[in-house]
C-alpha cells in the first residue's frame, strides 16, 4: 500500500486517484503519526510525503522517519524548491523529491520502481 501524507485535501485527492487508477492500493494518512502505524504494522510499501506539514518540524518525528527510511521508502514532495526543503528530504531519509505540480507519469514511475518487493532499500 502507498501511504500519501498531504496537507491539502485536494492534492492528496488527486495523488489518490493517480495511484489507484495504476492498478496500486493507496491510502491517505492526515499526519506522520498515522503513516508511522502504517509502515510499523507492515502495511505500507511506500509513502508520499508533503514536506510542508506542521509535524515535521519536531525532530523525533523526523528521526523516526528517518530509521523508518531503511525499509519504507519515502517520495518527498514540496511546493518550494530551494536548500532548507532539501535538506528537510535528506534529513527524513527521501528516497526521491518532487516539486508541486508533480507530473504523473515520473511519480508513478518512481513508485513502482521503489515499491517493488525485490527492490534493494
Amino acid at each position: 500500500m502507498i501511504c500519501i501524507v498531504e496537507g491539502d485535501e485536494s492534492v492528496s485527492r488527486g495523488l489518490l486517484r493517480l495511484i489507484e487508477s495504476a492498478g496500486l492500493e493507496a491510502t491517505v494518512c492526515d499526519c506522520v503519526e498515522k503513516l508511522l502505524s502504517h509502515a510499523e504494522h507492515g502495511e505500507a510499501n511506500c509513502a508520499l510525503l508533503d514536506l510542508s506539514g506542521q509535524d515535521l518540524r519536531e525532530p523525533a518525528l523526523r528521526s523516526r522517519l528517518r530509521a523508518l527510511s531503511a525499509t519504507l521508502p519515502l517520495i518527498a514532495l514540496s511546493a518550494r524548491d530551494d536548500e532548507i526543503t532539501r535538506r528537510l528530504a535528506r534529513e527524513v531519509g527521501a528516497r526521491a523529491f518532487f516539486r508541486k505540480p508533480v507530473d504523473a507519469a515520473a511519480l508513478l514511475d518512481s513508485i513502482g520502481w521503489l515499491a517493488e518487493p525485490d527492490h534493494p532499500h
